[in-house]
């Protein structure tokens, strides 16, 4: 029976790839990303040559079943990875490793980037305890969630697109108060890197005129 292995790739600066997720996609039967072309340029850059099976939001749940006993019956071993950072979190992975639990099927997860991680603790607020919420719900209850989150004493943190992003910190001034410590961490890991810290306040004014690109994490200190 063969094996899953799920391998974080780099968010921005290719160095941060690991010798295991490199050994990995050589010796792979068949690569699932979230976007071909993406990997594509990676392997590229990595001189690797592994197949590639488009694996992402929109066809999981009709591949889900047919991936299972491919990889079952494969001798070797599959990898999953997303288009930057550890496949599962908010990127597809989930169901997948799931199902192949349920199948017997032995699942691998290697260590490696994730932007929530280091944009946590280069914030300077308490990284001991924290929640880690992804992205806020769009439209159907997300003021619930708000009010709930505001009232949490962990830190949380969540991630944010750039154009919705001066949005959502008008509503965290509203809910969780102007005076309440943040920091939006943006392209991690890439040669923009930035990182912005204050109050709730602060960092809606200054987003305000100074509209954001790229990716963000969102960190806010919890409730005293």
């Amino acid at each position: 029976m063969g094996r899953l292995v799920l391998v974080p790739t780099p968010l921005g600066n290719l160095e941060d790839i690991t010798l295991r997720a490199i050994k990995e996609l050589k010796s792979c039967d068949f690569c699932l990303a979230e976007d071909t072309r993406t990997t594509g340029k990676l392997l590229h850059l990595l001189n690797i040559d592994a197949s590639l099976v488009s694996y992402h939001m929109h066809n999981e749940h009709k591949m889900l079943d047919r991936l299972v006993e491919r990889i079952a019956t494969s001798a070797g071993h599959a990898v999953l990875v997303s288009d930057a950072g550890t496949p599962g979190i908010s990127d597809p992975g989930f169901l997948l490793v799931r199902a192949c639990l349920a199948a017997g099927i032995s699942v691998e997860v290697l260590p490696g980037p994730t932007a929530f991680v280091p944009a946590l603790v280069a914030s300077g607020l308490p990284c001991d305890r924290f929640v880690f919420e992804g992205f806020l719900p769009l439209k159907k209850g997300r003021q619930t969630r708000m009010k709930e989150l505001a009232e949490e004493v962990r830190t949380v943190v969540f991630y944010e697109s750039p154009h919705k992003l001066t949005k959502t910190l008008h509503e965290l001034v509203t809910y969780f108060g102007p005076e309440r410590k943040a920091s939006v961490a943006r392209e991690i890991s890439k040669l923009h890197e930035t990182h912005h810290r204050g109050s709730l306040a602060e960092l809606s004014a200054y987003f305000s005129e100074n509209p954001p690109r790229g990716e963000m994490v969102v960190v806010v200190s919890g409730r005293s």
